[in-house]
């Protein structure tokens, strides 16, 4: 199994308020997903089996919650899917006209799987609950709950592209920490109404048995939980290569 990434320099046109980070990308690589001819994709109900990093902040951009116009930001973009990555790394530099963004550079790398001991979530790792909210620890604070809802979501991601259905005999967390105090958030709009996704930052442990590792390796390519297309879940791995 591998995983094929694009890590893109792009040069920042207007400021960008942090909370605004999530949506600009997510609507620029759709932009990039339609004139890459994977319209399919776009338009599909379900997994896209892709995620996506956010801009790496400066300092001075933390302390102002803002990226700033004229710097040149680093985001990555990964998926399962050779094809969907070959497919947008021209479209992603052609799209000149978005008011925000200017790809300058696409760099392609293939991340053949790996043993992972860690995996963290760089950005809000998004579940949802029974009650149509969101996973935290004030609203559920069931671990067990949020350990078995993480893995059902990576187990259909796996199926759903391979084809394959996994007979996994336990959990591929070992051990998950809650890294936030308060919840993180994604925010987008549609049809004019704010819609706010509530998440958490998280540590992991998989487990060490082969079905446990696929799994993390799904989540480093395809993301962690849900909202993926949106930037949820994004996560880096340690381990073994």
């Amino acid at each position: 199994m591998q995983y094929f990434e694009l890590t893109c320099k792009a040069y920042l046109k207007s400021d960008l308020l942090f909370d605004q980070g999530f949506e600009k990308m997510s609507k620029f690589i759709n932009f990039a997903i339609m004139r890459g001819e994977k319209k399919a994709l776009h338009e599909k109900i379900g997994f896209k089996h892709y995620s996506f990093g956010g801009f790496r902040p400066f300092k001075e951009d933390i302390k102002n919650k803002m990226f700033k116009c004229g710097n040149i930001y680093d985001f990555t973009i990964r998926s399962l899917n050779e094809g969907f990555i070959d497919s947008i790394a021209p479209a992603l530099r052609e799209n000149i006209d978005n008011p925000s963004i200017q790809v300058l550079q696409v760099t392609k790398k293939t991340i053949k799987q790996f043993f992972i001991s860690e995996l963290y979530s760089a950005t809000p790792v998004i579940v949802s609950t029974e009650n149509g909210k969101f996973w935290t620890m004030n609203e559920s604070g069931d671990i067990i709950k949020l350990q078995k809802q993480l893995h059902d979501n990576l187990e259909k991601k796996y199926q759903t592209y391979f084809g394959e259905k996994l007979e996994a005999e336990q959990n591929f967390i070992q051990l998950i920490e809650v890294k936030n105090r308060v919840p993180q958030n994604i925010i987008i709009h549609k049809e004019g109404k704010k819609i706010r996704f509530f998440g958490n930052k998280f540590k992991i442990i998989p487990n060490e048995d082969e079905l446990s590792q696929k799994l993390a390796f799904v989540a480093l390519a395809c993301g962690l939980g849900e909202k993926n297309s949106y930037g949820g879940g994004f996560c880096v791995g340690k381990g073994m290569r």
